[in-house]
């Protein structure tokens, strides 16, 4: 399926965003993935670096997702942040502010990314008469 954007004469791919479900899907396998490679380059713990990474995955599945999964885009990142860079060997536990931080972070970058999405693709031109332009004696 293709579309043009009114006053463009180019024709692009009609993007489909992933939705809550499939999004979530995609959050807790490339947080599944991202522990190996966090492990391989030493960076699996509590640093600047996975954090940065586990943003950087929600970025960019919250750039093809809608906003609505936003929020389970974060959580599954949150997920793996959680048990693996932060309490080691899958245990994973909220403690108060310290966790939320993460969380709310990646939920954020999530819906950030998809909010460009979520804008209308199509703008309503709408041209105004003004009666003073018109000349005297024509219609009301």
């Amino acid at each position: 399926m293709y579309h043009a954007r009114p006053g463009g004469r180019r024709f692009r791919p009609a993007v489909r965003r992933l939705g809550a479900g499939m999004s979530l899907a995609g959050a807790l396998a490339g947080g599944g993935l991202l522990v190996p490679v966090l492990r391989w380059v030493g960076e699996l713990d509590q640093r600047w670096f996975a954090l940065g990474a586990y943003t950087a995955l929600c970025v960019l599945l919250g750039a093809v997702s809608r906003p609505v999964a936003a929020p389970l885009v974060g959580l599954g990142g949150w997920l793996f942040f959680d048990g693996f860079a932060v309490h080691r060997y899958a245990a994973v536990s909220l403690a108060g502010h310290a966790d939320e931080v993460p969380l709310l972070l990646f939920a954020g970058a999530a819906l950030l990314a998809s909010l460009p999405a979520a804008l209308p693709r199509r703008r309503v031109r709408v041209e105004v008469l003004r009666l003073a332009d018109r000349p005297a004696g024509e219609g009301c």
